[in-house]
């Protein structure tokens, strides 16, 4: 497996080079980032000569198109999707992703039919640069009421919904967060075929009842309590050797240069891996 960095977690940043550049000396594999973003800030081939003198990849970037409102801003946001997925391929990047919030204002049956459509066109445009399309399901349980109806927010019912999208680049991000606070185990993640993952996060949860665990109350791997070597000897199980980011999302900025948090990162990293068994 991959060892990621994403911003979230590190303070603030001033550039995307930095987020490359941190990774890089901290030993990690890749990044998340906004391809569109770096080529355009950089170039292309000034791009590509920075993450390989950094010895990083970049791992995913964020579905940039706003699939859950009016249809006009959905469609506005398609016609944009093609120069991401053009810089991300120049990039060498293969994912994209989103996150399905567990409830919505809208009515569910009709929601599911609009997003189903939407997510099925963003996922053929993204399969003609040889990208793939990861749907994250978010299971922190303040979330699945903090809108009037409930929606989806377990894995089963992402794979459900994948399988009814029905585009063979589609599959899951799956971020240890939510498989904590949906209950899920390892024997879950084993029971997974390779191929139905995209992308995965990891961060760990504070020593609270799950019910109170809050989606931006998330702790560096390591220091929480979710049985992260579990999470990742389960993805050894099945194989997976793609890209771990960490994604620590907090109300509370964390204390710390992006350097020190870096390292934090890193120290986090290496803990949880070491308790696995592994080693990469």
């Amino acid at each position: 497996m991959l060892r990621g960095l994403s911003k979230a977690g590190l303070g603030t940043l001033g550039s995307q080079r930095e987020l490359i550049e941190l990774a890089g000396s901290h030993g990690f594999h890749s990044v998340e980032l906004d391809p569109l973003a770096l080529v355009e800030e950089c170039g292309e081939e000034a791009a590509q000569q920075l993450l390989r003198d950094n010895g990083v990849v970049v791992a995913s970037f964020g579905l940039p198109v706003e699939w859950r409102a009016a249809e006009e801003k959905f469609l506005e946001d398609l016609e944009k999707l093609a120069a991401y997925a053009a810089a991300a391929k120049k990039l060498g990047c293969a994912s994209c992703c989103t996150y399905i919030l567990p409830s919505t204002d809208e009515k569910a049956a009709h929601f599911m039919a609009v997003a189903t459509r939407r997510l099925r066109e963003c996922a053929v445009l993204l399969a003609d640069y040889g990208i793939s399309l990861g749907l994250e399901f978010v299971g922190p349980h303040h979330l699945r009421t903090r809108w009037a109806n409930p929606f989806i927010w377990t894995m089963d019912e992402t794979l459900d919904w994948i399988d009814a999208i029905g585009e063979p680049n589609v599959g899951l991000l799956l971020d240890s967060y939510h498989w904590y606070t949906t209950g899920l185990g390892a024997a879950d993640i084993e029971a997974l075929l390779r191929a139905q993952i995209v992308h995965v996060h990891l961060n760990d949860a504070p020593d609270v009842p799950v019910e109170e665990a809050l989606d931006n109350g998330r702790l560096y791997p390591g220091e929480g309590v979710i049985d992260l070597p579990s999470f990742l000897r389960a993805l050894e199980h099945i194989g997976y050797d793609g890209h771990v980011a960490q994604e620590i999302l907090s109300s509370v900025p964390p204390a710390g240069t992006p350097e020190e948090l870096a390292k934090r990162s890193k120290e986090g990293f290496d803990k949880v891996f070491a308790a696995a068994g592994l080693h990469s």
